[in-house]
C-alpha cells in the first residue's frame, strides 16, 4: 500500500472504531421498532446535563431564589436540543465526528489547540464526577472523602467490562441509572411538596429580576456554563453513527430524524431532572428561610428534617452517586473519540480512562488533603469555569461546519436554522464571558 493509500485509510477510518455500524436497526414498516433501534446515543450525551456539577448551582439557585431561576433551566435546555441535533446531524451527514472534521479543515497548530481545550474540559467535568461521587459514599457509607475520591477510580474497570459486552449494554446501564435518578426525584417531589403552579410559570415565563438582579444573574450564566458541554458535541457526532442504517441519502434522512427524536427526548428527562432539583431545594429551603444552602453536603444533612420524611436524604445521594458514576461512563467515550480524532491516537479504553481519571483525582485528593469538605465546593466551581471557558471552541466549529454544503450536501443547514445557530453560539459566548466577569469580580 502506498503512502497516500495509507493515509487515506488512516483518514477515513472513525473514532470508535469497535462500536461504529455495530448497532443494528430494524427494518420493519412500523415506526416505533425502527425508532427503538435509535434510542440510546442521546441518553448517553443526556448525562451530562444532569451531573454533579449541575446539581451545585441548581441547589444554590433553588435555595435562594426560589423558583425564579426554572427559566433558565427551560432556555438552557432548549439550547443544548438545538447543539446536539447540529452535532448528531453533522456525524450522520459527514461520516466524520466533530474532531475528525477539525483535524482535517484546520492548521495543525488550531487542531491541536482545540484537542488541549477539548481533554481540559474533559478533565474538568470528570473532576467534578469524582466529587460528587465521593460525597455521595461519603454520605451514604460515611466512607471519609480522601479515600472516596480513590474508590471512584475503579470504575474504569466497570466501563472496560461493559464495552466487552457490547455498546448497547453501555447505553442500557446509562439509560438504567438515568431511571434510578428519575425515580428518585420523582419521590423528593412529592416529600418535598412544592407549589406547582408558581413553579411551571417560572419554568416558561422569564422573571426580569433575572437580568436585573445581579446575584440571580450570576448563578444563571453559572447554571448555563454547567448544562450545555463541549465534550458532549464531539462525543454525540460519534455514537450516532454506531447505529447500522443504510449509508444513503434516505437512509441518512431517517438516521438524522430518528437521532433527533432519541436526543430530544433525553434531553427533555434531564430537563425534568434539573427543574426537580431546583423545586425540591426552593420547596425544602427557600421556603423555610434557608437561603445559602449551596453545598451538596448541607443539602443533604437539611434535606430529611425539613422534609419530615427519614429517607430523603439517603434518596438524595443515591441519585448523586448514580449520576457520578453515568458521566463517567460518557467521559470515557468522549475522550477516546477526543484522542482518536484529533491526533488518530489509539488507546486501549482502560488506559485512556485511567489517565482521564488521573488527572482529576490527583488535584481532588491534595485539595481534599489540605482544605478538607469546604475546598470541594470551591473546586466544583472552578470545574464549572473550565467547561465554560471551552465551550464556544467545540460550538463555534460545529456551527460553522453544518452550515458547510461542500461538508453537507443537502443536509446544510437551512438559513433560519443557520440564523439560530450563529445566535445560540453567539449568546452562550457572550453569558459565559460575562459569568467570567462577574466571578472574577
Amino acid at each position: 500500500m502506498s503512502a497516500d493509500a495509507a493515509s487515506l485509510t488512516e483518514l477515513l477510518e472513525p473514532s470508535l472504531p469497535e462500536v461504529h455500524s455495530s448497532v443494528r436497526i430494524s427494518r420493519s414498516p412500523l415506526y416505533w421498532r425502527r425508532l427503538l433501534g435509535f434510542l440510546g446515543p442521546g441518553f448517553l450525551i443526556s448525562v451530562g446535563y444532569m451531573d454533579p456539577g449541575n446539581w451545585a448551582t441548581d441547589i444554590a439557585g433553588g435555595s435562594r431564589f426560589g423558583y425564579t431561576l426554572l427559566f433558565v433551566i427551560m432556555a438552557s435546555n432548549l439550547m443544548a436540543i438545538l447543539l446536539q441535533s447540529l452535532s448528531l446531524k453533522l456525524g450522520v451527514a459527514t461520516e466524520r465526528d466533530l474532531a475528525q472534521l477539525c483535524r482535517e479543515s484546520y492548521r495543525p497548530w488550531v487542531s491541536f489547540s482545540l484537542w488541549v481545550g477539548a481533554e481540559i474540559a474533559i478533565a474538568a467535568c470528570d473532576l467534578a464526577e469524582v466529587i460528587g461521587s465521593a460525597i455521595a459514599l461519603n454520605l451514604l457509607f460515611h466512607i471519609p472523602l480522601f479515600y472516596g475520591v480513590l474508590i471512584t477510580g475503579l470504575d474504569v474497570l466497570l466501563i472496560l467490562l461493559m464495552q466487552r459486552w457490547g455498546f448497547r449494554y453501555v447505553e442500557a446501564l446509562v439509560i438504567a441509572l438515568i431511571g434510578t435518578i428519575i425515580a428518585l426525584f420523582g419521590v423528593q417531589l412529592v416529600l418535598s411538596r412544592p407549589e406547582y403552579w408558581p413553579a411551571f410559570k417560572n419554568l416558561i415565563v422569564p422573571s426580569p429580576q433575572i437580568v436585573t438582579n445581579w446575584e440571580m444573574l450570576y448563578i444563571a450564566i453559572g447554571m448555563l456554563g454547567a448544562t450545555v458541554m463541549p465534550h458532549n458535541l464531539y462525543l454525540h457526532s460519534s455514537i450516532v453513527q454506531s447505529r447500522r442504517y443504510q449509508r444513503t441519502p434516505e437512509g441518512k434522512r431517517e438516521a438524522i430524524f430518528m437521532a433527533n427524536v432519541d436526543s430530544a427526548l433525553a434531553l427533555t428527562i434531564a430537563l425534568f431532572v434539573n427543574a426537580a432539583i431546583v423545586v425540591v431545594a426552593a420547596a425544602v429551603f427557600n421556603r423555610s428561610g434557608h437561603f445559602e444552602v449551596a453545598a451538596i453536603q448541607d443539602a443533604y444533612k437539611m434535606l430529611s428534617p425539613l422534609v419530615g420524611a427519614a429517607g430523603a436524604s439517603t434518596l438524595f445521594a443515591i441519585a448523586l452517586l448514580a449520576s457520578g458514576q453515568n458521566s463517567s461512563i460518557t467521559g470515557t467515550l468522549a475522550g477516546q473519540v477526543v484522542m482518536e480524532g484529533f491526533i488518530h491516537i489509539k488507546v486501549a479504553p482502560w488506559l485512556r480512562r485511567l489517565i482521564t481519571r488521573s488527572l482529576a483525582i490527583i488535584p481532588t485528593i491534595i485539595v481534599v488533603a489540605v482544605t478538607g469538605e469546604r475546598g470541594t465546593e470551591k473546586l466544583l466551581l472552578l470545574s464549572q469555569v473550565i467547561l465554560s471557558l471551552q465551550l464556544s471552541f467545540a460550538v463555534v466549529p460545529l456551527v460553522i461546519f453544518t452550515g458547510s454544503r461542500k461538508k453537507m450536501g443537502e443536509f446544510v443547514n437551512s438559513r433560519w436554522l443557520q440564523g439560530l445557530s450563529w445566535f445560540t453560539a453567539a449568546l452562550i459566548a457572550g453569558l459565559n464571558g460575562w459569568f467570567l466577569v462577574l466571578m472574577f469580580q
